[in-house]
Protein backbone atom coordinates (compact mmCIF):
# COMPACT_ATOMS: atom_id res chain seq x y z
CA UNK A 1 0.00 0.00 0.00
CA UNK A 2 1.36 3.44 -0.95
CA UNK A 3 2.29 5.80 1.85
CA UNK A 4 2.01 9.59 1.69
CA UNK A 5 5.80 10.23 1.83
CA UNK A 6 6.23 7.76 -1.03
CA UNK A 7 3.59 9.58 -3.07
CA UNK A 8 5.28 12.92 -2.38
CA UNK A 9 8.64 11.55 -3.47
CA UNK A 10 7.17 10.14 -6.72
CA UNK A 11 5.57 13.51 -7.44
CA UNK A 12 8.83 15.35 -6.73
CA UNK A 13 10.84 13.09 -9.05
CA UNK A 14 8.23 13.42 -11.82
CA UNK A 15 8.13 17.23 -11.63
CA UNK A 16 11.92 17.41 -11.53
CA UNK A 17 12.16 15.32 -14.68
CA UNK A 18 9.67 17.60 -16.47
CA UNK A 19 11.60 20.72 -15.46
CA UNK A 20 14.88 19.28 -16.72
CA UNK A 21 13.31 18.59 -20.11
CA UNK A 22 10.93 21.56 -20.15
CA UNK A 23 10.97 22.32 -23.88
CA UNK A 24 10.56 18.67 -24.80
CA UNK A 25 7.68 18.38 -22.33
CA UNK A 26 5.85 21.39 -23.76
CA UNK A 27 6.29 20.21 -27.35
CA UNK A 28 5.06 16.74 -26.37
CA UNK A 29 1.78 18.19 -25.10
CA UNK A 30 0.86 19.79 -28.47
CA UNK A 31 -1.69 17.10 -29.27
CA UNK A 32 -3.19 17.39 -25.80
CA UNK A 33 -3.37 21.19 -26.15
CA UNK A 34 -5.35 20.82 -29.39
CA UNK A 35 -7.62 18.22 -27.78
CA UNK A 36 -8.32 20.35 -24.71
CA UNK A 37 -8.96 23.46 -26.83
CA UNK A 38 -11.49 21.47 -28.87
CA UNK A 39 -13.18 20.13 -25.71
CA UNK A 40 -13.47 23.61 -24.27
CA UNK A 41 -14.68 25.19 -27.52
CA UNK A 42 -17.25 22.43 -28.00
CA UNK A 43 -18.54 22.90 -24.45
CA UNK A 44 -18.69 26.69 -24.87
CA UNK A 45 -20.50 26.35 -28.20
CA UNK A 46 -23.11 24.00 -26.76
CA UNK A 47 -23.61 26.24 -23.71
CA UNK A 48 -23.99 29.22 -26.04
CA UNK A 49 -26.45 27.29 -28.18
CA UNK A 50 -28.54 26.53 -25.10
CA UNK A 51 -28.45 30.18 -24.02
CA UNK A 52 -29.53 31.37 -27.46
CA UNK A 53 -32.36 28.85 -27.61
CA UNK A 54 -33.60 29.72 -24.11
CA UNK A 55 -33.55 33.41 -25.04
CA UNK A 56 -35.55 32.74 -28.20
CA UNK A 57 -38.16 30.68 -26.33
CA UNK A 58 -38.51 33.20 -23.51
CA UNK A 59 -39.03 36.14 -25.88
CA UNK A 60 -41.52 34.36 -28.12
CA UNK A 61 -43.33 33.01 -25.08
CA UNK A 62 -43.13 29.70 -23.23
CA UNK A 63 -46.82 30.00 -22.35
CA UNK A 64 -47.97 30.47 -25.96
CA UNK A 65 -49.48 28.01 -28.41
CA UNK A 66 -50.86 28.56 -31.89
CA UNK A 67 -53.68 26.71 -33.63
CA UNK A 68 -52.92 26.64 -37.33
CA UNK A 69 -53.72 24.79 -40.50
CA UNK A 70 -50.03 23.86 -40.74
CA UNK A 71 -47.60 22.08 -38.46
CA UNK A 72 -44.81 24.63 -38.09
CA UNK A 73 -42.13 22.08 -37.23
CA UNK A 74 -42.79 20.24 -40.50
CA UNK A 75 -44.26 17.07 -39.03
CA UNK A 76 -47.02 15.10 -40.72
CA UNK A 77 -48.01 14.64 -44.33
CA UNK A 78 -47.70 17.90 -46.27
CA UNK A 79 -50.32 16.90 -48.83
CA UNK A 80 -52.86 16.09 -46.13
CA UNK A 81 -52.24 19.42 -44.42
CA UNK A 82 -52.62 21.27 -47.69
CA UNK A 83 -56.01 19.60 -48.16
CA UNK A 84 -57.27 20.89 -44.80
CA UNK A 85 -59.88 23.62 -44.93
CA UNK A 86 -58.73 27.09 -43.90
CA UNK A 87 -59.33 28.31 -40.37
CA UNK A 88 -61.73 31.23 -40.68
CA UNK A 89 -62.12 34.37 -38.59
CA UNK A 90 -65.56 33.13 -37.49
CA UNK A 91 -64.00 29.91 -36.17
CA UNK A 92 -61.32 31.88 -34.34
CA UNK A 93 -63.98 34.12 -32.73
CA UNK A 94 -66.07 31.08 -31.74
CA UNK A 95 -63.04 29.59 -30.02
CA UNK A 96 -62.45 32.92 -28.29
CA UNK A 97 -65.99 32.83 -26.87
CA UNK A 98 -65.85 29.20 -25.73
CA UNK A 99 -62.40 29.05 -24.09
CA UNK A 100 -62.36 29.42 -20.31
CA UNK A 101 -58.90 28.34 -19.17
CA UNK A 102 -56.81 30.63 -21.43
CA UNK A 103 -55.73 34.16 -20.61
CA UNK A 104 -55.91 35.50 -24.19
CA UNK A 105 -57.28 34.19 -27.51
CA UNK A 106 -55.79 36.13 -30.40
CA UNK A 107 -56.73 35.77 -34.10
CA UNK A 108 -53.84 36.30 -36.53
CA UNK A 109 -53.68 36.35 -40.31
CA UNK A 110 -50.50 36.69 -42.34
CA UNK A 111 -49.38 37.84 -45.73
CA UNK A 112 -46.18 35.90 -46.39
CA UNK A 113 -43.76 37.49 -48.81
CA UNK A 114 -45.17 40.96 -48.31
CA UNK A 115 -43.13 44.13 -48.36
CA UNK A 116 -42.88 47.53 -46.69
CA UNK A 117 -41.30 50.64 -48.14
CA UNK A 118 -39.89 53.94 -47.04
CA UNK A 119 -39.14 56.30 -49.88
CA UNK A 120 -37.10 54.34 -52.40
CA UNK A 121 -36.18 51.63 -49.90
CA UNK A 122 -38.31 48.48 -49.92
CA UNK A 123 -37.77 45.31 -47.89
CA UNK A 124 -39.45 41.91 -47.87
CA UNK A 125 -41.27 40.90 -44.71
CA UNK A 126 -44.40 39.17 -43.49
CA UNK A 127 -47.41 41.36 -42.70
CA UNK A 128 -49.56 40.14 -39.81
CA UNK A 129 -53.06 41.32 -39.03
CA UNK A 130 -54.05 40.80 -35.39
CA UNK A 131 -55.83 42.33 -32.42
CA UNK A 132 -54.58 44.67 -29.72
CA UNK A 133 -54.43 41.68 -27.34
CA UNK A 134 -51.26 40.52 -29.10
CA UNK A 135 -49.49 43.36 -27.35
CA UNK A 136 -50.05 41.50 -24.05
CA UNK A 137 -47.86 38.59 -25.16
CA UNK A 138 -44.09 38.30 -24.89
CA UNK A 139 -43.86 38.38 -28.69
CA UNK A 140 -45.72 41.70 -28.78
CA UNK A 141 -43.50 43.54 -26.30
CA UNK A 142 -42.40 46.88 -27.70
CA UNK A 143 -38.82 48.07 -27.32
CA UNK A 144 -39.85 51.56 -28.47
CA UNK A 145 -43.29 53.13 -28.65
CA UNK A 146 -46.23 50.79 -28.02
CA UNK A 147 -48.50 48.20 -29.58
CA UNK A 148 -51.69 49.53 -31.19
CA UNK A 149 -54.73 49.75 -28.86
CA UNK A 150 -58.35 48.55 -28.97
CA UNK A 151 -59.64 51.84 -30.39
CA UNK A 152 -57.15 51.79 -33.26
CA UNK A 153 -58.01 48.15 -33.91
CA UNK A 154 -61.79 48.65 -33.98
CA UNK A 155 -61.57 51.70 -36.20
CA UNK A 156 -59.10 49.93 -38.54
CA UNK A 157 -56.59 52.80 -38.23
CA UNK A 158 -53.58 52.64 -40.50
CA UNK A 159 -51.06 52.09 -37.71
CA UNK A 160 -48.25 49.56 -37.69
CA UNK A 161 -45.86 47.99 -35.20
CA UNK A 162 -42.64 46.91 -36.91
CA UNK A 163 -40.19 44.12 -36.11
CA UNK A 164 -36.58 44.56 -35.02
CA UNK A 165 -35.01 43.84 -38.42
CA UNK A 166 -37.53 46.01 -40.29
CA UNK A 167 -36.67 48.90 -37.99
CA UNK A 168 -32.94 48.22 -38.37
CA UNK A 169 -33.16 48.30 -42.18
CA UNK A 170 -35.55 51.21 -42.64
CA UNK A 171 -34.50 53.43 -39.71
CA UNK A 172 -30.83 52.63 -39.00
CA UNK A 173 -30.02 56.06 -37.54
CA UNK A 174 -33.36 57.56 -36.52
CA UNK A 175 -36.41 56.73 -34.46
CA UNK A 176 -39.16 54.89 -36.33
CA UNK A 177 -42.00 55.91 -34.00
CA UNK A 178 -44.19 58.55 -35.63
CA UNK A 179 -42.78 57.93 -39.10
CA UNK A 180 -44.85 56.68 -42.06
CA UNK A 181 -44.13 53.60 -44.14
CA UNK A 182 -46.13 52.07 -46.99
CA UNK A 183 -47.70 48.61 -46.92
CA UNK A 184 -49.46 47.49 -50.11
CA UNK A 185 -49.17 51.11 -51.27
CA UNK A 186 -51.05 52.42 -48.22
CA UNK A 187 -49.32 54.79 -45.73
CA UNK A 188 -49.16 53.45 -42.15
CA UNK A 189 -47.97 55.36 -39.10
CA UNK A 190 -45.39 53.50 -37.00
CA UNK A 191 -46.52 53.44 -33.36
CA UNK A 192 -44.04 50.90 -32.00
CA UNK A 193 -41.00 48.69 -32.57
CA UNK A 194 -40.97 45.11 -31.27
CA UNK A 195 -37.91 44.08 -29.29
CA UNK A 196 -35.57 41.54 -30.84
CA UNK A 197 -37.15 38.10 -30.68
CA UNK A 198 -35.33 35.78 -33.08
CA UNK A 199 -31.90 34.42 -32.21
CA UNK A 200 -29.95 32.30 -34.70
CA UNK A 201 -32.68 29.71 -35.41
CA UNK A 202 -35.66 32.01 -35.82
CA UNK A 203 -34.27 35.30 -37.04
CA UNK A 204 -37.14 35.48 -39.53
CA UNK A 205 -39.60 36.45 -36.76
CA UNK A 206 -37.93 39.88 -36.63
CA UNK A 207 -38.87 40.45 -40.30
CA UNK A 208 -42.52 41.03 -39.43
CA UNK A 209 -44.90 43.96 -39.10
CA UNK A 210 -48.25 44.03 -37.26
CA UNK A 211 -51.35 45.95 -38.33
CA UNK A 212 -54.94 45.89 -37.00
CA UNK A 213 -57.02 42.96 -38.21
CA UNK A 214 -59.54 45.08 -40.08
CA UNK A 215 -56.80 47.20 -41.64
CA UNK A 216 -55.36 43.94 -42.98
CA UNK A 217 -58.76 43.16 -44.54
CA UNK A 218 -58.64 46.50 -46.37
CA UNK A 219 -55.10 45.92 -47.63
CA UNK A 220 -55.16 42.22 -48.56
CA UNK A 221 -58.60 40.77 -47.79
CA UNK A 222 -59.41 37.57 -45.91
CA UNK A 223 -60.55 35.46 -48.88
CA UNK A 224 -58.42 32.37 -49.47
CA UNK A 225 -56.36 32.93 -46.33
CA UNK A 226 -56.18 30.75 -43.24
CA UNK A 227 -56.12 32.28 -39.76
CA UNK A 228 -53.94 31.24 -36.85
CA UNK A 229 -55.20 31.47 -33.30
CA UNK A 230 -52.66 32.51 -30.69
CA UNK A 231 -53.49 31.22 -27.21
CA UNK A 232 -51.77 32.68 -24.17
CA UNK A 233 -52.17 30.25 -21.27
CA UNK A 234 -50.76 32.59 -18.63
CA UNK A 235 -48.50 29.87 -17.21
CA UNK A 236 -46.41 26.96 -18.47
CA UNK A 237 -48.17 24.77 -15.92
CA UNK A 238 -51.48 25.29 -17.72
CA UNK A 239 -50.26 24.27 -21.18
CA UNK A 240 -51.70 20.74 -21.01
CA UNK A 241 -55.07 21.92 -19.66
CA UNK A 242 -55.44 24.70 -22.22
CA UNK A 243 -54.26 22.48 -25.08
CA UNK A 244 -56.84 19.82 -24.27
CA UNK A 245 -59.65 22.37 -23.98
CA UNK A 246 -58.64 24.15 -27.20
CA UNK A 247 -58.42 20.85 -29.08
CA UNK A 248 -61.89 19.80 -27.96
CA UNK A 249 -63.51 23.13 -28.83
CA UNK A 250 -61.74 23.42 -32.17
CA UNK A 251 -62.74 19.91 -33.23
CA UNK A 252 -66.35 20.78 -32.35
CA UNK A 253 -66.22 24.12 -34.21
CA UNK A 254 -64.78 22.48 -37.33
CA UNK A 255 -67.18 19.48 -37.07
CA UNK A 256 -64.43 16.86 -36.85
CA UNK A 257 -65.83 13.37 -36.26
CA UNK A 258 -64.69 11.65 -33.01
CA UNK A 259 -63.07 8.89 -35.09
CA UNK A 260 -61.13 11.28 -37.35
CA UNK A 261 -57.84 12.99 -36.59
CA UNK A 262 -57.82 16.74 -36.05
CA UNK A 263 -57.71 18.83 -39.23
CA UNK A 264 -55.53 21.48 -37.59
CA UNK A 265 -52.23 21.61 -35.70
CA UNK A 266 -51.37 23.02 -32.30
CA UNK A 267 -47.90 24.55 -32.45
CA UNK A 268 -45.75 25.28 -29.41
CA UNK A 269 -42.15 26.32 -29.01
CA UNK A 270 -41.23 22.85 -27.79
CA UNK A 271 -42.08 21.62 -31.31
CA UNK A 272 -38.77 23.16 -32.37
CA UNK A 273 -36.79 21.49 -29.57
CA UNK A 274 -35.84 18.60 -31.86
CA UNK A 275 -34.20 20.99 -34.31
CA UNK A 276 -32.10 22.48 -31.52
CA UNK A 277 -31.23 18.96 -30.30
CA UNK A 278 -30.13 17.93 -33.80
CA UNK A 279 -27.79 20.92 -34.05
CA UNK A 280 -26.51 20.15 -30.55
CA UNK A 281 -25.84 16.51 -31.48
CA UNK A 282 -24.11 17.59 -34.68
CA UNK A 283 -21.75 19.90 -32.77
CA UNK A 284 -21.13 17.19 -30.19
CA UNK A 285 -20.36 14.48 -32.77
CA UNK A 286 -18.01 16.65 -34.83
CA UNK A 287 -16.36 18.10 -31.71
CA UNK A 288 -15.89 14.72 -30.06
CA UNK A 289 -14.53 13.20 -33.26
CA UNK A 290 -11.89 15.92 -33.61
CA UNK A 291 -11.15 15.82 -29.88
CA UNK A 292 -10.64 12.06 -29.80
CA UNK A 293 -8.38 12.29 -32.85
CA UNK A 294 -6.31 15.04 -31.19
CA UNK A 295 -6.04 13.09 -27.94
CA UNK A 296 -5.00 9.92 -29.79
CA UNK A 297 -2.22 11.83 -31.54
CA UNK A 298 -1.25 13.47 -28.25
CA UNK A 299 -1.28 10.21 -26.29
CA UNK A 300 0.93 8.51 -28.91
CA UNK A 301 3.43 11.36 -28.58
CA UNK A 302 3.35 11.17 -24.80
CA UNK A 303 3.73 7.38 -24.84
CA UNK A 304 6.79 7.64 -27.10
CA UNK A 305 8.40 10.34 -24.98
CA UNK A 306 7.74 8.29 -21.85
CA UNK A 307 9.47 5.29 -23.44
CA UNK A 308 12.42 7.57 -24.20
CA UNK A 309 12.36 8.77 -20.59
CA UNK A 310 12.38 5.19 -19.31
CA UNK A 311 15.35 4.37 -21.57
CA UNK A 312 17.28 7.50 -20.48
CA UNK A 313 16.70 6.79 -16.79
CA UNK A 314 17.20 3.03 -16.78
CA UNK A 315 20.25 3.28 -14.52
CA UNK A 316 18.39 5.61 -12.12
CA UNK A 317 15.56 3.06 -11.93
CA UNK A 318 18.12 0.33 -11.20
CA UNK A 319 19.63 2.39 -8.34
CA UNK A 320 16.20 3.06 -6.85
CA UNK A 321 15.29 -0.61 -7.01
CA UNK A 322 18.64 -1.65 -5.55
CA UNK A 323 18.06 0.46 -2.45
CA UNK A 324 14.54 -0.90 -1.92
CA UNK A 325 12.10 0.98 -4.19
CA UNK A 326 9.05 -1.14 -4.93
CA UNK A 327 7.55 -1.76 -8.37
CA UNK A 328 4.47 0.26 -7.35
CA UNK A 329 6.68 3.28 -6.57
CA UNK A 330 8.37 3.16 -9.98
CA UNK A 331 5.00 2.64 -11.67
CA UNK A 332 3.49 5.57 -9.81
CA UNK A 333 6.41 7.85 -10.60
CA UNK A 334 6.04 7.43 -14.37
CA UNK A 335 2.25 7.57 -14.29
CA UNK A 336 2.43 10.87 -12.39
CA UNK A 337 4.95 12.19 -14.89
CA UNK A 338 2.72 11.22 -17.82
CA UNK A 339 -0.36 12.73 -16.16
CA UNK A 340 1.51 15.96 -15.40
CA UNK A 341 2.48 16.24 -19.06
CA UNK A 342 -1.19 16.21 -20.00
CA UNK A 343 -2.19 18.60 -17.22
CA UNK A 344 0.51 20.97 -18.48
CA UNK A 345 -1.15 20.76 -21.89
CA UNK A 346 -4.53 21.58 -20.32
CA UNK A 347 -3.10 24.59 -18.48
CA UNK A 348 -1.56 25.87 -21.73
CA UNK A 349 -4.74 25.17 -23.71
CA UNK A 350 -7.24 26.97 -21.48
CA UNK A 351 -5.96 30.56 -22.02
CA UNK A 352 -5.61 29.79 -25.75
CA UNK A 353 -9.25 28.69 -25.83
CA UNK A 354 -10.31 31.81 -23.91
CA UNK A 355 -8.53 34.05 -26.41
CA UNK A 356 -10.20 32.21 -29.31
CA UNK A 357 -13.64 32.50 -27.69
CA UNK A 358 -13.19 36.19 -26.89
CA UNK A 359 -11.92 36.95 -30.38
CA UNK A 360 -14.73 34.99 -32.07
CA UNK A 361 -17.38 36.77 -30.01
CA UNK A 362 -15.81 40.19 -30.69
CA UNK A 363 -15.72 39.55 -34.45
CA UNK A 364 -19.31 38.25 -34.44
CA UNK A 365 -20.61 41.34 -32.63
CA UNK A 366 -18.39 44.10 -34.04
CA UNK A 367 -17.63 42.93 -37.58
CA UNK A 368 -20.45 40.60 -38.62
CA UNK A 369 -23.08 42.34 -36.42
CA UNK A 370 -24.65 39.09 -35.24
CA UNK A 371 -27.04 40.37 -32.58
CA UNK A 372 -27.96 36.92 -31.28
CA UNK A 373 -24.45 36.23 -29.98
CA UNK A 374 -24.86 38.97 -27.39
CA UNK A 375 -26.61 36.44 -25.11
CA UNK A 376 -23.57 34.11 -25.22
CA UNK A 377 -21.05 34.54 -22.41
CA UNK A 378 -17.60 35.78 -23.51
CA UNK A 379 -16.02 33.75 -20.69
CA UNK A 380 -15.44 30.01 -20.61
CA UNK A 381 -17.12 28.44 -17.53
CA UNK A 382 -14.69 27.07 -14.96
CA UNK A 383 -16.48 23.72 -14.98
CA UNK A 384 -15.14 23.23 -18.52
CA UNK A 385 -11.63 23.72 -17.14
CA UNK A 386 -12.32 21.00 -14.59
CA UNK A 387 -13.59 18.66 -17.33
CA UNK A 388 -10.56 19.43 -19.50
CA UNK A 389 -8.11 18.75 -16.66
CA UNK A 390 -9.93 15.54 -15.73
CA UNK A 391 -9.87 14.26 -19.31
CA UNK A 392 -6.20 15.23 -19.61
CA UNK A 393 -5.28 13.28 -16.48
CA UNK A 394 -7.13 10.23 -17.81
CA UNK A 395 -5.37 10.47 -21.18
CA UNK A 396 -2.04 10.91 -19.41
CA UNK A 397 -2.56 7.85 -17.26
CA UNK A 398 -3.55 5.72 -20.25
CA UNK A 399 -0.67 7.00 -22.40
CA UNK A 400 1.88 6.44 -19.63
CA UNK A 401 0.65 3.04 -18.48
CA UNK A 402 2.73 0.81 -20.79
CA UNK A 403 6.00 2.78 -20.31
CA UNK A 404 5.37 2.81 -16.53
CA UNK A 405 4.82 -0.97 -16.50
CA UNK A 406 8.03 -1.43 -18.51
CA UNK A 407 9.96 0.75 -16.04
CA UNK A 408 8.57 -1.03 -12.98
CA UNK A 409 9.38 -4.45 -14.46
CA UNK A 410 13.08 -3.70 -15.13
CA UNK A 411 15.54 -6.06 -13.48
CA UNK A 412 17.67 -3.96 -11.11
CA UNK A 413 20.89 -5.79 -12.01
CA UNK A 414 20.38 -5.31 -15.75
CA UNK A 415 19.25 -1.72 -15.19
CA UNK A 416 22.46 -0.89 -13.25
CA UNK A 417 24.56 -2.11 -16.18
CA UNK A 418 22.83 0.33 -18.56
CA UNK A 419 24.93 3.18 -19.90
Amino acid sequence: MLRWPELQESFRIATSSLRVNLLRSILTTAGVVVGVVLVVLMGWTINGLDAVWEQTISIIGKDMMYIDKWNWAGGGNWRKMEARSNITLDQALQLQQRMESAEEIIPLIRKWGGSVSLGNTSIRCSVTGTTAAYGNTAAGTAAAGRFFNDVEEQSADNVVVIGYNVNKNLFPTSSAVGQYIKIAGIPYRVVGVIEKRGFLFMDFVDNEVFIPLHAFRGAYGFVGRSFSVGIKTGSERLLDIVRDEATGHMRSIRNVSPLDESDFSINEMKAFDQQAKNIRVGIWVVGMGLTILAFIVGSIGIMNIMYVSVTERTKEIGVRKAIGARRSSILLQFLIESALLCVTGAVIAFPIAQVLVGSARFLAVSVFELDWISVVSPLIPLDLLGIAVGVSILVGLLAGLLPAIKASALDPVEALRAE
